[in-house]
This record gives structure tokens, C-alpha cells and sequence, in this order.
């Protein structure tokens, strides 16, 4: 699909400045260079367009609340100077896959202050001698590169599939469907709790039931009992009749 035709799709009825993140991965720009935005989305914070075509950011808008930007598996290899004057507040910027080759490159990176994990996998300068020593020392502001930092010690935010830097102050604008899992679990324990003491309740009126019958069935067993005792005494009398009258004899 055509980017530009992508992102009117992806943004839909809203208007630019409701747009807050906009993914129109594996698009196309017929003619390598970013369509189809504006500075009117000035409140976006990530932006993504990998695999798009881009060989240019010249076109890229001002965005100055973009906070992540991925432009990997693009045909960008220079021009990176853009970034700095069109998106300052930059932390995280992703451009692996991309045909930088030489560690100066990225120095024109040097002006994002805010920059503090950059990705480039992939990329030809990936292989050079001292790779990333260079990188750190052209770009100093950074904390991690592709992952590590200068002590290889592993970005544990990225691991957790989280963008570092986006969304942090969100925290009180969060939907009904964004419940932590603390709080699910302590429903699942009062239901769990409920359901248990439900059953507690009817095993208790099931035992009743059971106590009601046995002695609904000794009552019954006295009756029979009674019964059977009276039919017996009525006997007794006649038989000793009887046995009268055999003695007479």
C-alpha cells in the first residue's frame, strides 16, 4: 500500500493532533522519501516506518514530541543531521538495516541530546574495527547501544517489550482493559475465597439435609417400633387364654 494512503488509513477519522503513535510498517513511498505527514501531528511520540523504502529524511516534518522513531530495514545511509533539527527530544531512534556504513555517520546524531539507545544491526558499520567504541565516544549522551551499554551490560527496559521513553507519564490515563495483574489476581483470590466459602456453605446445609433425614428416619423407626409393640400386647392376652384352657382340659 502507497504511505501515504497508509497513513490516512492508520490515522482514520481522528485528527493529527489526536495521534499519539502511527505504525505504517511495509508501505511504500514510490519515491523514497517520507508522504503523507505533517507538522500538524505535533503530539506524536512514536513513529514507525520500517521497510517502507526511504532513502531520505529530508521530508520528515516537525514532530518536536517524538520521543521514538524506527526507520529500520531502510535504504538510508546519510542525512541523519535532519533528525536532530526536525525531532530534538529523541531517546530512542532505530536504524538498523540501513546502509550506514562508516561510525561518522552518526555523529551528526550528536546534537539529540535526549538520544540514549540507538539501534543499528545490520548495518555495514556493525562490522568495523572498534565499532562500538567509536559509536560511544561520537555520541556521548548515549546509554545503550544495539542493546548494551559501554559495559555490555543488556538493556533490561527493551527486554521487557517496552518502548523506554514512551508513555511514562501515562500512568493515570489508563483504560478499564489496562488492569494490573496485581489487582486481577486479588480478584481472582475474593472470588476464589467466595466460591469456597459458597461451598463451605452448602456442604453445612447439605449436612443438615442428611442430619434432618436420619432423624426423620429414627422417628419413624420408634413409631414402627410403638406400633409393633401395642400389636404385640394386644396379642399376649388371647394367647394366654389359650394356653388357660389347654390346662383345663
Amino acid at each position: 500500500m502507497d504511505l501515504k494512503k497508509r497513513v490516512e488509513k492508520e490515522v482514520g477519522s481522528r485528527a493529527p493532533e489526536e495521534v499519539f503513535e502511527l505504525v505504517v510498517d511495509n508501505s511504500r513511498s514510490s519515491d523514497g522519501e517520507i508522504v503523507g505527514l505533517s507538522d500538524e501531528y505535533k503530539e506524536l511520540e512514536f513513529l514507525s516506518m520500517v521497510n517502507v523504502g526511504l532513502t531520505s529524511l529530508a521530508k520528515l516534518p516537525s514532530l518536536l514530541k517524538l520521543r521514538k522513531l524506527d526507520i529500520s530495514d531502510n535504504v538510508i545511509s546519510g542525512g541523519l543531521k535532519t533528525l536532530s533539527e526536525k525531532c530534538p527530544n529523541l531517546t530512542y531512534l532505530v536504524l538498523s538495516g540501513n546502509d550506514i556504513k562508516e561510525p561518522n555517520a552518526v555523529e551528526a546524531l550528536k546534537n539529540l541530546k535526549s538520544l540514549k539507545r540507538l539501534d543499528l544491526f545490520n548495518c555495514d558499520v556493525t562490522s568495523k574495527d572498534d565499532y562500538r567504541e567509536n559509536v560511544f565516544e561520537l555520541l556521548p549522551q548515549l546509554t545503550f547501544l544495539d542493546g548494551f551499554d559501554q559495559d555490555d551490560n543488556e538493556d533490561e527496559e527493551e527486554d521487557d517489550g517496552e518502548v523506554p521513553g514512551v508513555g511514562d507519564d501515562d500512568d493515570d490515563d489508563l483504560s478499564d482493559d489496562d488492569v494490573s495483574d496485581d489487582e486481577v489476581s486479588d480478584g481472582e483470590e475474593e472470588v476464589g475465597l467466595s466460591y469456597l466459602m459458597k461451598d463451605g456453605i452448602q456442604d453445612e446445609e447439605d449436612d443438615d439435609d442428611y442430619v434432618e433425614e436420619e432423624e426423620e428416619e429414627d422417628v419413624d423407626g420408634e413409631v414402627d417400633a410403638a406400633v409393633a409393640q401395642g400389636e404385640k400386647r394386644k396379642r399376649d392376652p388371647v394367647d394366654e387364654g389359650d394356653d388357660d384352657d389347654e390346662d383345663d382340659d
